[in-house]
């Protein structure tokens, strides 16, 4: 019987990598169970990786889960990527999952940079835990949440975990527009391909800090 292509390395899934493997190692036990190991990973890379979406690299080294973790900051789609690879490594099914979203929870220096607030292609992961495919969306990391005021993304391995459209204040913060559903590896010549009709200025580099740039802009550093 074949290896299911869900638990299969791939080119930016490099699992086997050894900054990938220590990661793992560090964050699940081999007493656990794949719940209890998909949880742990789920906080380890939302938190110790830090969210930016200034500058990002579409490319295949860029997006590798080894690169997001050697330069310990990332966006959606590579911290999606990430977790999706970490559970591989624990033997633990996962895919991509991505959305058309409107997100609320951006700066006005990088709404100037793409010139709308929508983001194509948001990344999350889709985890086989007890035969069911659960959700979880590692993106914004709790430093983040707090600059921005919104409730850090829980995830329980029980429970889809996807952005709530209401922040702690009740202000507009996620709205999904538009599935794209799920994918067993990084479709990345359909992400760039949108994102160049639907970005035009996105290669234009941002000398600035995404976190700073948040808690400035609500007045909170």
């Amino acid at each position: 019987m074949s290896e299911s292509i869900y638990l299969q390395e791939t080119v930016t899934m490099d699992f086997s990598h050894p900054v990938v493997s220590a990661f793992v190692e560090k964050h699940i036990n081999n007493g656990s169970t794949d719940r209890e190991n998909a949880v742990s990973l789920y906080y380890a890379v939302r938190d110790s990786i830090r969210y930016t979406p200034y500058n990002i690299d579409l490319t295949e080294e860029g997006l590798k889960a080894s690169t997001t973790l050697e330069q310990g900051h990332g966006w959606c789609v590579s911290k999606a990527l990430l977790l999706a690879a970490c559970c591989r490594a624990a033997r633990i099914q996962s895919r991509l999952g991505y959305a058309d979203v409107k997100n609320h929870m951006s700066t006005k220096r990088l709404r100037d940079s793409m010139q709308t607030d929508i983001f194509y292609w948001h990344g999350y992961t889709e985890i086989l835990i007890e035969g069911g495919w659960i959700k979880a969306t590692p993106a914004f990391n709790l430093g983040l949440c707090e600059k921005f005021g919104i409730a850090p993304l829980e995830f329980n391995g029980t429970c889809d975990s996807i952005f709530h459209p209401f922040d702690k204040n009740g202000n507009q913060h996620m709205e999904y527009l538009n599935d794209r559903g799920h994918f067993d590896d990084l479709p990345l010549e359909r992400i760039m391909a949108s994102f160049k009709k639907n970005y035009p200025r996105l290669k234009e580099k941002i000398s600035a800090d995404f976190e700073k740039d948040a808690g400035k802009e609500d007045g909170l550093s």
